[in-house]
């Protein structure tokens, strides 16, 4: 197949496919011609990667999925585990934004805003 053709069925444009060439995470195709050739089995590695970016993978983590060591279950599990942390630490924060944007500011001014906000953090601190 040629990359028109694995663009159309992937649903990506010529330069993904090429970026995600240079960047590991796909092979680089046999050439017939000066043109790259691509066999079926591609089409299988971008679904790979489409998934892997639909459940927030980096492209890091993506080639490690991909191309690390070790039969892919372990890959995955070595990948999401660490995903899974990073999920449940950034909703941690968002939790604690949250109930930051909640409070209800009582202050006559920016000083005293700034103040309370001081004190907050030193008491934090103790």
């Amino acid at each position: 197949m040629t990359i028109g053709e694995v663009a159309r069925q992937a649903g990506l444009r010529a330069s993904a496919i090429r970026f995600y060439e240079r960047a590991g995470v796909l092979p680089k195709p046999v050439r017939a011609g000066g043109q790259r050739r691509y066999d079926r089995t591609i089409l299988e590695r971008l679904a790979v990667l489409r998934h892997a970016k639909d459940c927030g993978l980096t492209l890091d983590e993506a080639r490690i999925l991909l191309n690390g060591e070790g039969p892919p279950p372990e890959r995955w599990q070595r990948v999401a585990r660490k995903k899974i942390a990073e999920l449940d630490a950034l909703a941690r924060r968002i939790d604690e934004m949250r109930e930051l944007l909640e409070r209800r500011c009582r202050c006559r001014d920016v000083g005293e805003c700034g103040r309370r906000i001081l004190r907050a953090e030193c008491d934090r601190r103790k």
